[in-house]
């Protein structure tokens, strides 16, 4: 049947009338809940509350971390570990970390450890004489 405006009067135009009538607050109180549920709680008041930036910590982060604590930053570890052991035995081993005064030394090849074990006293004088007296006071070989 027709309204005599052109339209048919039927259930859509009443469904139509009926979420007008209830407008957005019917559709967010439905898209809470849904996200409520999906979440398991409820959405934050403010998404910007208990953000922040990287850089506010990284200083912090780095006066923990054992590389400066040690006062031996990696790339100079290995700089000066290239330098000391030549092209070759540098190629098959290299620095892992410096921790505790002890100079971990990743290597390849087992007869490449035992090779450098028969001469770690001389390492260890080196090492000191490079980095410092005091930052280094052995050398430990790990195979990897």
């Amino acid at each position: 049947m027709s309204r005599g405006d052109g339209r048919l009067s039927g259930r859509s135009d009443r469904r139509r009338h009926l979420n007008t009538s209830k407008g957005p607050d019917r559709r967010q109180r439905l898209r809470q809940r849904v996200l409520r549920e999906w979440r398991g709680c409820d959405e934050p008041s403010r998404s910007t509350e208990n953000v922040c930036r990287a850089g506010e910590f990284l200083s912090e982060i780095l006066a923990q971390a054992e590389a400066t604590k040690d006062g031996v930053d990696g790339e100079r570890l290995r700089v000066a570990w290239r330098s000391l052991a030549g092209e070759m035995i540098a190629s098959q081993c290299e620095p892992d970390g410096l921790r505790d005064g002890v100079v971990t030394l990743r290597v390849i090849q087992p007869a490449m450890r035992f090779h450098l074990e028969q001469v770690k006293p001389m390492l260890v004088r080196r090492l000191r004489s490079e980095l410092g007296e005091d930052l280094v006071r052995s050398v430990r070989f790990v195979l990897g």
